[in-house]
């Protein structure tokens, strides 16, 4: 228990054929596709060969993003942070800033036993809940809980499940991939939907040295024109 936080290397980019976007389940699909006699080798062989354009975890909402997104709910890395692509230079940007987060913490003795109570795995479950998040998380955030001596049992997700809406259209559930839900204002739009809803302990203090509330006073409200997150009065 010494202070620390979490570095996410960053999402994929989506792949692109016919004008469509590609992720690695494209792959798995067109296999399904290709063998019912329902695609063209030709479509079958482009899909496989563009759908992992890059360096990156896998794009959707899986265990990757999903655990990244919730590091970020839970406090133990900087906002925006778990959404980016892997390519992009905001990955290196973020990695100096999380070095100078570090120092601070350091200086102010910010542990994760701090940082990691049963208010922020609420936290953490509420988004995981919100972007409708992989299933695996059940099973990290058991492990978690118990290496952090927090009350945490399986029960309590689905606590969480009743009372917290479905909130992001994202794959593999719905249509879009973590680069789409960063563009629409990440993981700090999400939680502030659900700080407004009263679905979030505002007050968990977080690497930043700051709470919760205070980290997604500056977020700006849900853009119109997108139509990745959805607002909490009015969930998927």
């Amino acid at each position: 228990n010494v202070p620390a936080l979490y570095i996410y290397g960053g999402t994929i980019k989506p792949g692109h054929y016919k004008g469509q976007d590609l992720n690695i389940v494209s792959v798995f699909e067109a296999v399904g596709q290709f063998s019912a006699g329902k695609m063209s080798e030709e479509d079958f062989c482009q899909i496989e060969k563009r759908a992992i354009p890059g360096s990156g975890s896998c794009g959707g909402m899986y265990t990757a993003n999903t655990m990244s997104s919730a590091f970020e709910a839970l406090g133990m890395s900087l906002p925006y942070s778990s959404t980016m692509s892997n390519v992009e230079d905001e990955v290196v940007e973020n990695v100096k800033k999380a070095s100078a987060v570090l120092v601070e913490a350091v200086k102010a003795d910010l542990k994760p036993r701090d940082i990691v109570t049963k208010k922020s795995i609420e936290n953490a479950v509420a988004v995981i809940m919100a972007t409708g998040g992989s299933t695996n998380a059940v099973l990290h955030f058991l492990a978690i809980a118990h290496a952090a001596g927090v009350d945490w049992s399986i029960d309590d997700y689905e606590r969480m499940r009743k009372k917290v809406p479905v909130l992001c259209d994202l794959k593999p559930s719905g249509q879009f991939l973590a680069v789409d839900l960063h563009k629409a204002g990440g993981i700090p739009a999400v939680m502030k939907e659900l700080l407004k809803a009263g679905l979030l302990h505002g007050d968990c203090i977080t690497i930043t040295g700051k709470t919760v509330a205070e980290n997604l006073a500056e977020v700006p409200d849900l853009s119109p024109e997108q139509q990745v997150i959805r607002p909490a009065s009015r969930p998927i």
